[in-house]
Formats: structure tokens, C-alpha cells, sequence
């Protein structure tokens, strides 16, 4: 398994969904549309996130959480 593999699997139940909303494209304020979480909360969520899978852009999600299982 991969760094990042290992990574996701460390991730909450709703850092997990957040990161597959930023990685299909939302932006901060739709997602915390769909999770009733403010977009402030989506960002923190995010900013912890990020250094989980070993990555600096939101770009990257897609890649990141592609190479995990759970996907």
C-alpha cells in the first residue's frame, strides 16, 4: 500500500466526504451546503486533510484519493 493509501484510511468519515466533494470540483461553500457544515468548517477540514495525504493542493485530491482503495 501506498503512503497515501495508508493516509485516507486515517481520515474521519467527514474528512473523507469533504475531500471527494473538493475533488469533484465544489467549492468550499457548496460543500458545506450538502454537509449543513459552514464553509469556514470546510476549510479547516481541508487545511487537516492536506498534510494526511502527503499533498499542498486541492488539485491533487482527485489523484490522492484515486490511489486509495477507498475510493
Amino acid at each position: 500500500m501506498s503512503r497515501r493509501s495508508n493516509a485516507v484510511h486515517g481520515l474521519t468519515a467527514q474528512q473523507l466526504e469533504v475531500a471527494r466533494l473538493a475533488a469533484s470540483g465544489l467549492s468550499n461553500k457548496e460543500i458545506g451546503e450538502r454537509l449543513f457544515l459552514s464553509s469556514r468548517t470546510v476549510s479547516a477540514h481541508l487545511y487537516r486533510i492536506f498534510p494526511k495525504l502527503g499533498i499542498t493542493s486541492r488539485a491533487a485530491l482527485r489523484d490522492a484519493l484515486e490511489d486509495s482503495a477507498v475510493n
